[in-house]
């Protein structure tokens, strides 16, 4: 993305050049032909041997070609004038929105911040990024993300004061300029202003698109003293806000600095990572209930960093998912885990489905399908013994091309589970559309179980639909012996969890493999 205007952007300003040039151009030709004809009709009138009359007539014939030139040039000039006001229009506006670009803004921030400064005033800086708007513009098209921008736009500055600045940066980012402020609380009711004015659906080609936005907000003269700080701060706030769950706002805090710092670090090492082999696998059984027995295992990845030794997932993946590493990592991740798991058949170990998880990115990709196919064929695993588990997000994104990719899927005879049931969207009509073979509870109602009666009633829920439905049903995230006889008791299939056994090595699940039962049961 360019700094300063996108590509169309840069187009349009290159036409408004070329219009100014050969405007000016036109208005001096004009004027240079006036005078040229004018001098050729006075010599015409000296060297006339006629009447003065005549003499007389080519004159006025003369001063009125002049006339017409010199009024032609006037037109001229004004559409000179106001080709050079569009053309400075478009170096400080946004092509898409009309909305000031970055230019303009850091212009009127530098000016505000001044005036701030001479009268010992507050201003605050609002850097807002739209939540998730790369999915709808990947699934429904640029047309229809570029009215949702503009929409979003309209939005935003009807929901501010005259003297504010609302602002693109480009992409999905605007950045808010509030020059006069008394109280941080005004801030806040102005970006919980700004929430509530795009929480309402935007209706674009007859689809209802809700957007989220993530806000970063900072203080001068508390968080800054120039534009370029101001900014970069109230931008390292909105990534904290997209952190603790997005369509929030967060204000700016010193230590934030120290964590930014260590996230460039973190994206700077997964870069290398891969290249040095960083990565390894964790290994959690699945439990079947009733018998006690090991009837799956879930892959989990985890960073072996050269300094700050083995991180889990939560402390990596958001990072992974922001840059895009996500793909490179998820992809390493699903072909491991099918050479492990014909590894461990090879040895003589009895065969075992393998889950992995599937993020949107990868989903998402054009070759997803070519590339299960090609980590199946490269590891010699039979597709049964795989199972790809995916987030109800992810599988209603976009439910149409989802449909028929879980269905070649399931041709193949790969196993689909919905991760984190229970969390996303309220519709289940995807249970019936697509090929779904298990229900994963989410941790966080299996936590409460034996101590919340309505996480207890929502579990039992769950239990009976997924029975209904002909799928299996494991709960993820026990970690006591109560709520694995709650769970049994419902007649849930599966538990992960803790309680059952941690992630381990490749090695230590083999030796969990060959007992073939839990450690927390009795053998």
């Amino acid at each position: 993305m360019d700094d300063k205007v996108s590509v169309p952007g840069r187009e349009k300003l290159a036409t408004a050049r070329e219009d100014a040039v050969g405007l000016r151009e036109k208005a001096v030709d004009v004027r240079e032909g006036s005078v040229t004809m004018r001098e050729r009709d006075i010599r015409a009138a000296e060297m006339t041997e006629g009447t003065s009359d005549d003499q007389i007539g080519l004159l006025r014939q003369a001063n009125a070609q002049l006339v017409i030139a010199t009024i032609d040039a006037h037109k001229l000039a004004e559409q000179v004038q106001t080709a050079h006001a569009d053309l400075d229009h478009l170096a400080h506006h946004d092509v898409l929105t009309d909305l000031p670009n970055r230019i303009l803004l850091n212009d009127r921030l530098a000016q505000a911040i001044a005036l701030a400064h001479r009268r010992g005033k507050q201003l605050a800086v609002m850097f807002m990024d739209l939540d998730r708007f790369k999915h709808i513009n990947d699934s429904l098209g640029h047309a229809v993300g570029d009215r949702l921008l503009q929409s979003v736009a309209q939005r935003l500055v009807g929901g501010v004061r005259h003297s504010d600045t609302v602002s693109r940066q480009g992409g999905d980012e605007f950045v808010l300029l509030l020059p006069d402020i008394e109280h941080a609380e005004d801030v806040a009711l102005s970006a919980q202003k700004m929430l509530m004015a795009l929480a309402r659906p935007h209706v674009i080609d007859r689809h209802d698109l809700h957007i989220g936005v993530s806000i970063g907000i900072s203080i001068y003269p508390d968080d800054g003293q120039d534009a370029e700080t101001l900014i970069k701060h109230a931008d390292i706030a909105m990534y904290h806000a997209k952190e603790s769950g997005r369509n929030n706002y967060k204000f700016f805090e010193p230590d934030m600095n120290a964590r930014a710092v260590q996230r460039q670090s973190i994206e700077a090492g997964l870069r290398r990572a891969l290249e040095r082999q960083e990565f390894v696998l964790h290994y959690q059984p699945k439990i079947n209930l009733l018998s006690g027995t090991i009837v799956g295992i879930e892959a989990l990845v985890r960073w072996q960093h050269p300094q700050r030794g083995l991180l889990e997932p939560a402390q990596f993946v958001s990072i992974a998912e922001d840059s895009g590493l996500i793909l490179p990592i998820g992809r390493w991740v699903l072909r491991e885990a099918c050479l492990q798991a014909r590894a461990w058949q090879d040895a003589g170990l009895p065969p075992i489905t393998v889950a992995v998880n599937t993020s949107a990115l990868e989903f998402r990709a054009g070759d997803f399908l070519e590339y299960v196919c090609a980590a199946l064929e490269a590891s010699r695993l039979e597709p049964r013994y795989l199972e790809l588990e995916l987030t109800e997000s992810v599988l209603m994104r976009d439910a149409a091309s989802a449909d028929s990719v879980l269905h070649a899927l399931a041709d193949l005879g790969v196993k689909l589970a919905v991760d984190d049931f229970g969390t996303g969207y309220s519709s289940l009509s995807y249970l019936r559309q697509f090929p779904i073979n298990t229900l994963k509870i989410d941790q966080s109602f299996v936590n409460q179980i034996t101590r919340n009666p309505d996480d207890a009633t929502l579990v039992s829920a769950v239990i009976s639909m997924g029975k209904s439905l002909k799928q299996r049903v494991i709960a993820e995230g026990v970690e006591t012996a109560e709520q694995a006889a709650f769970l049994l008791a419902q007649h849930c299939d599966e538990g992960q969890g803790y309680f059952f056994s941690r992630p381990v090595g490749a090695e230590a699940l083999a030796i969990l493999l060959q007992t073939g039962v839990s450690p927390a049961l009795p053998h």
